[in-house]
């Protein structure tokens, strides 16, 4: 599972009085999490649209206020009850006046926690897990009718052709990049992990409904699609004439879809890298040279601990493998750190795998119990201070690497991708096939636009550029 949970908002921007009816229904979605959830959150707002719903980026003015839950972290759901107090006393308020305001919680939090979140959270109407969410229209209804919803049992039928497609505006609008879960839950098992308890087990779409779905975006104006999933190097799905597919052979075929330039995926097991997903990356240029491929720790005993089913040496042969086909990929990786009985040696071998690596970006985090889980019924916890001092030396060890990448590309001619305005007059944003924001004139080329650039000057997180 990716662990790079940053959280973030993603929300829709209100109609304008021409494109709405005065009496149209407004819903903030708050995001929280990996890239997953924000797909999940534009579907869900997808759903409501064919409801007469608009979307709101200001709370103020929702009538439904959905929040899409991650359980990845420690104290996740506790930042979810806090944000819900904060709400219920607007809901008071508002009913203070005779307006309606409707609370829900979905995503991992959600499926984690089911009823107990109405039992702590009175004020929430519905509460609704991540495989259920295509049935958000008929739970609103149930929900006005006075019921208060717990709607977290696996559904039986696919959620993805119960769900009405977005209008090619609302694509557009959300701009040239864009995310596409093809396969979702895990078998794996991790013991650090909550994902196999809730998002189930893994579950592959179909390939006709995934080139369908890439078609609609890539009409819009999408230019880059994010093919996402917990493991999604393990999806295999059912392609032509009933065969299997894996997901090298679905890159292929997605990027014969016209206008579509860009490719991605993320987030794989070293496990579920195969010759045909390696030849991918040396053969199809749409596939971007970048990978997100988490290892979590350098030691074997610890490895072993995690239930991760390979070594640190079948790793680094794995890196070998991919770097042998693709002499300019980029790679990106998880850490935990502290995890129950790591010692010294342990971490030492981490930080020696890090030095073998070189990645161009990591994220990497303490270890934190998550209930349910084996690791967190493991003697030999680690203490806070400990993993405090180790995660620091690690982030600053990967710091200087991703800072060293950057720095190698100072004066070279890298294609970009026109993303969007830039925070700063006259600029613009795009995007470098390793990840990393590239910062243009805004003159140098239009939204959705490949250019050849040079780059001039690293920042922080970011590039800079003159065009070539």
């Amino acid at each position: 599972m990716d662990l790079n949970t940053t959280e973030r908002n993603d929300i829709g921007i209100a109609a304008d009085s021409l494109a709405a009816p005065p009496a149209a229904k407004k819903v903030f979605v708050k995001t929280y999490g990996c890239q997953m959830n924000v797909y999940d959150s534009q579907r869900m707002t997808d759903a409501l649209a064919a409801e007469g719903y608009v979307a709101t980026d200001m709370v103020d003015d929702a009538d439904l206020v959905l929040l899409n839950t991650c359980h990845i972290r420690e104290k996740a759901a506790e930042k979810v009850y806090s944000e819900l107090g904060r709400i219920r006393d607007m809901k008071a308020e508002r009913a203070g006046t005779g307006r309606e305001l409707l609370i829900g919680v979905a995503g991992c939090v959600a499926q984690a926690e089911g009823a107990e979140i109405i039992r702590r959270a009175p004020a929430v109407d519905l509460v609704i897990g991540p495989q259920t969410y295509h049935r958000l229209p008929d739970v609103l209804a149930r929900v006005r009718g006075g019921e208060k919803i717990v709607e977290t049992d696996y559904a039986v039928e696919d959620k993805f052709e119960h769900l009405p497609q977005p209008k090619r505006a609302e694509v557009a609008r959300r701009g040239v990049t864009a995310f596409l879960t093809v396969q979702e839950g895990c078998d794996k098992f991790c013991t650090f992990c909550v994902v196999p308890y809730t998002r189930g087990s893994e579950v592959s779409r179909p390939v006709a409904q995934i080139v369908a779905e890439a078609e609609r975006l890539a009409e819009a104006g999408v230019r880059e699609v994010t093919l996402l999933g917990q493991n999604v190097n393990a999806w295999h799905g059912e392609g032509e004439n009933g065969e299997e597919w894996g997901l090298g052979r679905l890159l292929f075929r997605l990027a014969e879809i016209p206008g579509l330039a860009r490719l991605r995926y993320t987030t794989s097991h070293p496990r579920d890298m195969d010759d045909e997903l390696i030849a991918a990356h040396r053969n199809l240029p749409a596939l971007m040279p970048y990978l997100h491929l988490p290892v979590q720790s350098g030691s074997d005993r610890i490895l072993k601990a995690m239930n991760r089913r390979h070594t640190a040496r079948d790793y680094l042969a794995l890196i070998d493998r991919i770097r042998a086909a693709r002499g300019d990929i980029a790679m990106s990786g998880d850490f935990i750190v502290g995890f129950p009985g790591e010692t010294e040696a342990d971490f030492e071998a981490t930080m020696q795998l890090v030095r073998e690596v070189h990645y161009a970006s990591a994220f990497s985090f303490k270890y934190s119990p998550r209930p349910g889980t084996p690791g967190a019924e493991m003697p030999d916890h680690v203490p806070e201070a400990v993993k405090d001092d180790r995660l620091q030396r690690l982030q600053a060890l990967l710091l200087k690497q991703q800072q060293d990448f950057g720095a190698s590309l100072v004066g070279r001619t890298i294609g970009t991708l026109i993303e969007k305005p830039g925070r700063q007059a006259g600029q613009k944003v795009g995007r470098s096939p390793w990840l990393q924001p590239v910062i243009v004139d805004e003159k140098a080329g239009e939204i959705g636009d490949i250019i050849e650039v040079r780059i001039t000057r690293t920042g922080y997180n970011s590039l800079f550029a003159e065009l070539a």
